[in-house]
């Protein structure tokens, strides 16, 4: 009959190792987040404009914060303050839900004003 042998011990959570999350998943995060903040607000209209485009400054460290900039175009008219805040809770929001990092900053650009077509 064989022995039973111990498991192996792992030590604590924080000293078997690391997660490094790549710059582009948290740029893929923060987009689809742009994109349905925005989505009740392009709701209805024939123009719309571009993606948001996003950078993002990783974390220099394993409990370092990420920066996040991200460029949108805004339908006109509307509360392009609200609209601005939205884009920016939301996607400090989605980072911190799916990967437990800090969202140091989110700064947000408006790139271009898309007025509603007359057609």
């Amino acid at each position: 009959m064989a022995a039973l042998v111990p498991a192996p011990a792992h030590g604590e959570p924080g000293t078997r190792g690391r997660l490094r999350i790549a710059d582009r998943v948290y740029a893929r995060i923060a987009a689809r987040a742009a994109r349905e903040a925005l989505a009740e607000a392009w709701q209805g209209r024939t123009a719309r404009g571009a993606p948001p485009t996003v950078s993002v400054t990783g974390p220099s460290g394993p409990s370092a914060p990420v920066t996040v900039r991200v460029t949108v175009d805004l339908p006109f008219p509307s509360d392009l303050t609200a609209l601005a805040r939205a884009v920016r809770d939301r996607i400090g929001a989605d980072v911190r839900a799916l990967t437990a990092t800090r969202v140091a900053e989110v700064v947000v650009v408006v790139e271009h004003l898309v007025p509603e077509v007359a057609g």
